[in-house]
């Protein structure tokens, strides 16, 4: 069974209209290119044909991932987020214990985690340590570079 994906009513819709498109104008747009590279002749030294074919089946894994990704996702209301703990969906503003540097992490679901923008995602080494603390605890994290510890500074939406 897959994991329980929380996410935000609009990253649901966003997801699901994603979803649509792939179904609808991507599909079409895969058959089209199949079937042009059919018309240029032999299929079994058709590379082009090949390519589309190859295309299309990372295609279909994209709409199967993406439907169970759907099938599993769990709305979570913004206003019903408990500030007074780091949860999913939290703002969290931390600083690194050993290099006195801060950083501020949203944590999100797998699927909307995007570290350029500041969104973690609930799976990652940081959030996994971060879950449950509350303001002024710090957390240790095994990090992929060895043990850090975080001092959480503050808690929001």
């Amino acid at each position: 069974m897959a994991d329980v994906n929380y996410v935000t009513k609009e990253t649901l819709e966003q997801m699901r209209d994603e979803l649509t498109q792939l179904k609808t104008a991507g599909r079409a747009e895969i058959a089209r290119a199949i079937a042009d590279a059919r018309e240029k002749g032999d299929l079994k030294e058709n590379a082009e044909y090949d390519a589309a074919k190859e295309a299309q089946g990372y295609h279909e894994a994209k709409i199967a991932q993406l439907e169970t990704a759907v099938i599993n996702s769990r709305v979570i209301d913004i206003k019903d987020i408990d500030t007074s703990k780091v949860s999913i969906l939290s703002k969290v503003k931390i600083t690194n214990t050993k290099t006195k540097k801060s950083f501020e992490y949203q944590i999100v679901s797998e699927t909307e985690a995007d570290l350029k923008s500041g969104k973690i995602s609930v799976g990652s080494p940081i959030a996994k340590g971060l879950l449950g603390k509350t303001v002024g605890e710090t957390a240790e994290v095994d990090a992929p570079s060895g043990k850090m510890k975080f001092k959480i500074d503050a808690i929001s939406i």
